[in-house]
């Protein structure tokens, strides 16, 4: 999943991802999305399955969950911005959200 290089991704490959990805958004120097998951257990089934990931590429998104809505937003604060390490963490979050949502 996550490369360990720490170089600041390039603009055109955040806009690359950003289109390939149009839920995400590039606010306040991170990239955030909301999902919206058919209920309650399905966003906590969801936040579990990022955890998973996330710790196994040894990058944490800051999470917020309300009722079926979760939030996602991802930074590399040790690169100081956006790295591949969060558009990565990103799409594999897509992928992990697909599968809850084809779950119910």
């Amino acid at each position: 999943m996550a490369t360990d290089d720490l170089s600041l991704i390039a603009p055109a490959a955040l806009a690359s991802f950003l289109a390939r990805h149009p839920d995400w958004k590039h606010e306040g120097g991170m990239i955030r999305r909301t999902y919206e998951a058919p209920d309650f257990l399905a966003g906590i089934a969801f936040v579990e399955r990022v955890a998973h990931a996330a710790e196994s590429a040894n990058h944490h998104p800051d999470i917020d969950i309300r009722w079926r809505k979760v939030t996602l937003a991802l930074v590399t604060h040790d690169a100081g911005g956006l790295t591949h390490r969060d558009t990565d963490l990103a799409a594999e979050a897509d992928r992990l959200f697909a599968e809850v949502v084809r779950s119910k």
